[in-house]
């Protein structure tokens, strides 16, 4: 008896990591999130590219070389000193953030905008901050992921290709067995690449949050609750001044607002696996904005929101294109009933080894 109970967690912790790709709607909302996050950065510092990252940056190529030599960092962008190819590299930066968002291609576009993001942060390394960061990481991590099973031109082409090759299941059973096992291996492959990259972005973010709410904990300013005080005072982290010094009018709120702080981050790895989880994550929700609007940090707030995204369950993204057709009616407004999509607010059933298509992505 012992023995069988020694066996039985190892036992589903493969079938976990090898049955079925896990959050797949999660990991397309964090590619769809980050896509669009990276998109509109650029877009914003369209006016400024050349200072930041092009070849009248202060920080010169010459400058960058010499630090890539040191760190092994690499960048595209540091292939010319032309003008002409350094827009052409912006274009394709942007090209490429919008196909990742819209998931075409994905397994190709996953690792285009991995580059892209990797580049353009080690030409201006010390520009960047620690929202900067987490969409490098985010990128890198999302090449592993299936990001484009769900709401992505992949997925729907796939719907497509189902729909006029019905047949498909039957033709399959002729594979001979070599065939048949090589693709079944494709697709276990798949899942357990799949499934340890939403765990490594798991781990990645409640990583940050307890390490961020640990720090916050040995520091003087947060134990007395003074600390958003000082920042609120910080002329780098005030871009609407007039708000700031009305906020920190209330002491005590301010104070309390601190303490909760502290307290959600320290607490958010403990509550994962229970219902406590979705209220940490309306206050994390809530305190990201803060630091958004407040502190002028839209980057790192909109990178922090999206990663929380990978914690909500595919059961609550699948309801909610039926959430939003039953808001439409009350409202009056008729939408176009959707074409094959799964009954109720279900799940649909993940690709198995009989009904998988050639494109895994």
């Amino acid at each position: 008896m012992g023995s069988e109970q020694l066996r039985k967690p190892p036992a589903a912790a493969i079938k976990l990591v090898t049955g079925r790709p896990v959050s797949l709607y999660a990991t397309s909302v964090l590619r769809i999130g980050y896509g669009l996050l990276y998109l509109v950065f650029l877009l914003r510092e369209f006016p400024h590219r050349h200072e930041i990252w092009g070849p009248g940056s202060p920080w010169t190529p010459t400058l960058a070389a010499q630090l890539f030599d040191q760190t092994g960092w690499y960048s595209f962008l540091l292939l010319s000193d032309s003008r002409a190819y350094f827009e052409l590299c912006y274009g394709v930066a942007l090209m490429t953030s919008t196909l990742f968002m819209l998931g075409w291609r994905t397994r190709a576009t996953s690792i285009a905008f991995a580059v892209v993001v990797t580049s353009f942060h080690a030409r201006s390394i010390f520009m960047t901050d620690g929202g900067d960061n987490l969409v490098l990481l985010m990128s890198l991590y999302l090449v592993l992921t299936a990001c484009g099973r769900r709401w992505s031109l992949d997925a729907r082409r796939e719907r497509r290709t189902a729909d006029r090759t019905a047949g498909a299941a039957t033709r399959s059973k002729s594979l001979s067995p070599t065939m048949r096992q090589l693709r079944d291996a494709r697709v276990t492959l798949t899942t357990v690449v799949h499934n340890c990259g939403v765990f490594i972005i798991a781990a990645q973010v409640c990583f940050l949050y307890g390490s961020a709410g640990l720090y916050k904990v040995q520091g003087s300013y947060w134990a007395d609750g003074t600390a958003l005080h000082y920042v609120l005072h910080l002329e780098l982290f005030q871009p609407w001044p007039e708000l700031s010094h009305l906020l920190d009018q209330y002491p005590l709120a301010i104070a309390a607002i601190g303490y909760l702080t502290v307290l959600t981050q320290v607490a958010f790895p403990f509550v994962l696996f229970g219902r406590l989880k979705y209220p940490v994550l309306v206050l994390l929700l809530g305190m990201h904005a803060g630091i958004a609007v407040l502190l002028g940090l839209p980057v790192f707030s909109g990178a922090m929101i999206i990663a929380d995204a990978v914690f909500l369950p595919d059961r609550f993204y699948s309801s909610l294109p039926r959430l939003g057709r039953r808001t439409a009616r009350r409202l009056g407004v008729r939408l176009p009933r959707p074409r094959g999509e799964a009954g109720g607010g279900a799940v649909p059933p993940q690709a198995r080894p009989e009904t998988l298509g050639s494109n895994l992505r």
